[in-house]
């Protein structure tokens, strides 16, 4: 460390030290004079406060020989030595303890005397009286060092907390130990009646979920922030609306599992997002990265700069993998990608690898020179409408595409093909394609030594051309938020969920199964629209267009003849695939006129009642 560095740094550590001991030689002399005091009250409470002047300084000499004598005892115990902080359970413990020690003493010297010089329930009563006195002492230090804690009356937000359980109450004691924070707490709210009026640090529960618009009025609160760990979608909802009815701002504190380190800080305090709202849960559990097959492996994902994708690789690269290799088309999303994993993007790096699906020869070069152990396969074509008006894009990219990178895998250990719930009984194109190639990588599971599955999800939140990425666009350009029906619901899931799925598909797929994930109630598009408005800081209309070709009112997780079996993970289904010759999709001509492609890739997708079940799956289900 250079010598300027070093002089401010050992100058502020030798004030801090000068502090700290004297505040220990300033409790010294007040704990020696409470011993004094004490002995004299307890004398003087004894005869009724008539006592002879006399007996006072007999009083006063013993109080100052247990003085000397606690002195002694804590100096062996260390009491004034910083261990403790001052006022702290620790703190009172000792001061408790050493007086107890110092009382006892006292009181055995005077027990074998005839003449004593003060009475024998002086040491008892002037102990107690002493120890009253300390502990007040260090109950004054503590509520002024407290309250020189806490956040600027001028500067900070008055907030109110809604939720006082264990994240409350961190969050709370948390923003009361920031004095530069930008949070003052000067009330809470909690619906358990076992707190009402409760106080934590000087702050009152002021009520329950009622009580908001009153508690915002009564204490002039700005914004209320949502700190109950465990609330769910429909309680947020309900405290969001009533806060924005009283004019103050809506925050949230995350769940604590969401959290880095899973400890709570004010910085956690962020505005509501719509995941929030709607209620998604991380259903598919952490995995063990480091521990699940991924370190020290060669990695390629296809489709990285994707938001799946892209998403993947950051994941991946927390396993410690041998090599990563990502490959795309799109150069400008391959740069944001080595922005977001290494903080530049120089592009000269081999872990990038810019090649098209559709260069079947170059596909085939890259994984026979760069070898991959792993592929996750997120290249796509996936918006339904564009690829209902072009089908013959969806049989050169999804399809052909594919079959591409399978023909080349035949010495991959594990090959991981991301589909779409629109691959369960499919109506549009998009689901036509994805289907073909859950069947194609079913073939290529009977095919090659190595485990090929495919993983079924429904739509990413905030992904590119996701709807909520198409709501906010519309919000923030001042235009009607557009839904093709009133009644059309979505299952919807974030970005993490989808990646923790992929990797879990991984772990523990079986080759020719496509991997389903339980991802709880289906939301209606319309609500979704509607908060998303409520949100806007402008009335925004809503506009229904009608559904488009291709388009379900419902989604399906399942295809017909499909069975929901979770053998492995009680939130995670296999399905059994059939497979599809690659023969039978090589006479697909993608310049067809539109609907007789469609029309190919429909009887493609039919699945015969007697390929159901694969051999290899019906060996694995329990009889």
């Amino acid at each position: 460390m250079p010598e300027e560095q070093r002089v401010p740094q050992t100058a502020s550590t030798a004030a801090r030290r000068t502090g700290e001991h004297r505040r220990a030689a300033t409790f010294l002399a007040t704990d020696a004079l409470t011993w004094v005091g004490g002995f004299v009250g307890a004398a003087w409470i004894r005869y009724e406060f008539g006592v002879q002047p006399g007996l006072l300084g007999q009083a006063a000499t013993i109080g100052a020989l247990a003085a000397l004598l606690y002195l002694a005892v804590a100096a062996l115990r260390r009491l004034h030595s910083g261990r403790h902080p001052l006022g702290s359970l620790q703190d009172v413990q000792g001061v408790a303890g050493t007086t107890i020690t110092t009382t006892a003493i006292i009181l055995v010297g005077l027990l074998p005397s005839t003449d004593r010089p003060v009475p024998l329930g002086t040491p008892l009563f002037g102990g107690a009286l002493a120890l009253l006195l300390m502990l007040a002492a260090r109950f004054t230090y503590r509520h002024h060092r407290d309250s020189a804690m806490r956040p600027d009356i001028q500067s900070a937000t008055p907030v109110l907390l809604f939720g006082l359980g264990n994240a409350g109450q961190g969050l709370l004691r948390a923003m009361l130990s920031d004095p530069r924070g930008r949070f003052l707490p000067v009330g809470a709210l909690d619906d358990d009646p076992d707190k009402r009026d409760l106080r934590i640090g000087g702050v009152r529960v002021l009520g329950g979920r009622h009580d908001i618009a009153g508690a915002v009025r009564r204490t002039g609160a700005a914004t209320v922030i949502f700190s109950a760990g465990s609330g769910d979608a429909a309680l947020i909802r309900q405290i969001r609306e009533a806060t924005l009815q009283t004019g103050a701002a809506f925050k949230v504190l995350p769940p604590v599992r969401d959290l880095v380190d899973q400890r709570i800080s004010v910085t956690d305090v962020r505005d509501v997002q719509i995941t929030d709202l709607l209620g998604r849960r991380q259903v598919v559990a952490d995995l063990p990265l480091g521990g699940n097959g991924m370190a020290g492996r060669r990695i390629l994902v296809t489709g990285a700069g994707g938001s799946i994708g892209s998403e993947l690789c950051r994941q991946l690269m927390k396993a410690d993998p041998g090599e990563l290799m990502m490959l795309d088309r799109d150069e400008s999303a391959l740069h944001s990608l080595q922005m977001s994993l290494s903080g530049r993007a120089l592009l000269d790096g081999p872990e990038l690898i810019l090649a098209d699906l559709r260069d079947d020869e170059r596909i085939r070069r890259v994984i026979q020179e760069r070898k991959p152990e792993i592929i996750f396969h997120a290249a796509a074509l996936k918006h339904l409408t564009l690829l209902q008006r072009h089908p013959g894009e969806a049989v050169r990219t999804n399809i052909w595409g594919t079959l591409s990178v399978l023909d080349a895998c035949r010495d991959v250990a594990k090959f991981v093909n991301i589909s779409t719930d629109k691959a369960a009984h499919p109506i549009s194109v998009l689901g036509y394609s994805k289907r073909i190639t859950e069947r194609l990588t079913a073939h290529a599971a009977s095919q090659y030594p190595g485990t090929f599955l495919s993983v079924r999800f429904g739509n990413v939140l905030s992904s590119r051309g996701s709807v909520v990425t198409a709501f906010q666009r519309q919000i923030e350009t001042g235009q009607p938020l557009t839904v093709t029906h009133p009644e059309v619901t979505r299952y919807l899931m974030t970005v993490q969920e989808a990646v923790h799925l992929v990797l879990q598909a991984a772990e523990i797929g079986r080759g020719g199964e496509a991997l389903v994930l339980d991802m709880g109630e289906p939301v209606r598009i319309a609500d979704l629209a509607r908060q998303l408005a409520e949100q806007a800081a402008s009335t925004v209309p809503i506009i229904y267009t009608g559904l488009r070709p291709g388009e379900k009112l419902h989604e399906d997780l399942f295809g017909h003849g499909e069975i929901d079996i979770r053998p492995l993970h009680p939130l995670i289904s296999h399905v059994s695939v059939p497979p599809l010759d690659p023969t039978e999709v090589s006479g697909l001509d993608p310049y067809d006129d539109p609907e007789k492609t469609i029309e190919q890739l429909t009887m493609l997708c039919a699945q015969p009642p007697s390929m159901l079940v694969s051999p290899a799956r019906e060996a694995s289900l329990p009889h």
